[in-house]
C-alpha cells in the first residue's frame, strides 16, 4: 500500500465519518498510530482537516479528551467533480429561465426511484435507514449512521455530496432530496445541516418509531 492510498483513505474516512479520532482511523484502516499522526498532520498541513471541538465533552480524569478531526471545504473539494462550476451555470440559467423547480423536481423522482428499490419496506426502521445509507453510498454519497439523542432517533451523516456545489446554487436540491428521505421511509424526517450551509456534513434526524408520511424539513 503506498502513502497516498494511505493519505486518500484517511482523508475518505474523515469526510465519511468525522469527527472521527486518531485512534479509531487507525483501527479501522489498520495502520500504525504513528502512520496516522504522520498523515494526519500533513493533511492538517495542507488545509483538508480540521481539529473538531465537541461540545459537552470534557476530560476525563487528568487526560485531555481526544482530538477529532472533520473535513475542511478544502477536503471536501478534492472528492467534488471537475465539473462543478459548469452544473453551477446550469442551475443559474434554469433559474433565469424559472425551469429550475421543475427540474430538481424531475431530479428528485430519479432518485426517490432508484433508493426505493434498495430499501425494503417491510424492514426495521433501523434497517431500512442502512439500506438507504448503502443505496447513497453507490450513489457517491459519503453516508454513515449513528444513534440520535436518547436513543430514539437515528441519524443518517452525509460527509461527502457529490452534488455540493449545485446544492450551494439551488438549496431547493436539499429541500428535495429531504423530501425523498421522507417517503422512502414513510417518517418525518428533519435536516439538521447541510455540506451547502457550511457544515462539515449533512445530518438528517430519523424517528425509530413508524410514523405516518410527512415531508422533511430541511
Amino acid at each position: 500500500m503506498t502513502a497516498d492510498t494511505t493519505r486518500d483513505r484517511i482523508l475518505g474516512l474523515i469526510v465519511t465519518a468525522g469527527p472521527v479520532t486518531a485512534a479509531t482511523l487507525a483501527q479501522e484502516l489498520s495502520v500504525t498510530s504513528a502512520g496516522v499522526r504522520r498523515h494526519l498532520i500533513a493533511l492538517h498541513h495542507d488545509g483538508y482537516i480540521t481539529e473538531h471541538e465537541q461540545p459537552g465533552h470534557a476530560a476525563r480524569g487528568r487526560g485531555r479528551p481526544a482530538r477529532s478531526y472533520v473535513a475542511t471545504p478544502e477536503g471536501q473539494e478534492a472528492l467534488t467533480s471537475a465539473y462543478a462550476d459548469v452544473a453551477v451555470d446550469a442551475m443559474e440559467f434554469l433559474r433565469s429561465h424559472g425551469a429550475l423547480e421543475e427540474f430538481v423536481e424531475a431530479k428528485a423522482a430519479e432518485l426517490e426511484s432508484i433508493l426505493a428499490a434498495a430499501v425494503p419496506a417491510d424492514a426495521s426502521m433501523g434497517d431500512r435507514v442502512a439500506a438507504l445509507s448503502l443505496a447513497l453510498g453507490d450513489r457517491g454519497y459519503a453516508t454513515s449512521v449513528r444513534p440520535g439523542p436518547g436513543g430514539v432517533t437515528l441519524q443518517l451523516c452525509q460527509g461527502h455530496c457529490p452534488v455540493q456545489s449545485i446544492a450551494e446554487a439551488a438549496p431547493e436540491w436539499c429541500e428535495a432530496e429531504t423530501r425523498v428521505f421522507s417517503r422512502i421511509l414513510n417518517v418525518h424526517v428533519q435536516r439538521l445541516s447541510t455540506l451547502a450551509g457550511g457544515a462539515h456534513v449533512c445530518t438528517t434526524t430519523i424517528p425509530l418509531a413508524l410514523a405516518s408520511q410527512t415531508e422533511g424539513t430541511p
